[in-house]
C-alpha cells in the first residue's frame, strides 16, 4: 500500500503544481492528497492499534493477578478461632 500511497502523492503533487494560484494548489494537495491518505492509513491501521491496546490491557492484567497472588502468598495465615 505504501507503494500506492507515494503514486499518489506524487500524481497530486503534479496536479497542484498546474494549478492557477499558490493557494488553489496547497488547496488541492490538502484535498485530494493528505485528507484521503490519512484517513485510509487511519483505517488501515485500526486492528493493529486494537490489538496494540488489548496486549496492552492483557499485560497490566496479568501484572495485577501477579501482585495479588504474590501479595496473598506473603500474607500470614490467619490464627485458628479460640473457643
Amino acid at each position: 500500500m505504501l507503494i500506492v500511497a507515494i503514486a499518489w502523492i506524487y500524481v497530486v503533487g503534479l496536479i497542484a503544481v498546474t494549478q492557477a494560484s499558490v493557494s488553489a494548489g496547497i488547496f488541492t494537495f490538502l484535498l485530494y492528497c493528505v485528507l484521503p491518505l490519512g484517513f485510509g492509513y487511519y483505517v488501515a491501521g485500526s486492528r493493529k492499534r486494537k490489538a496494540k491496546r488489548d496486549a496492552a490491557w492483557q499485560a497490566a492484567h496479568q501484572a495485577r493477578l501477579a501482585a495479588q497472588q504474590a501479595a496473598a502468598a506473603s500474607a500470614p495465615a490467619a490464627a485458628p478461632p479460640e473457643d
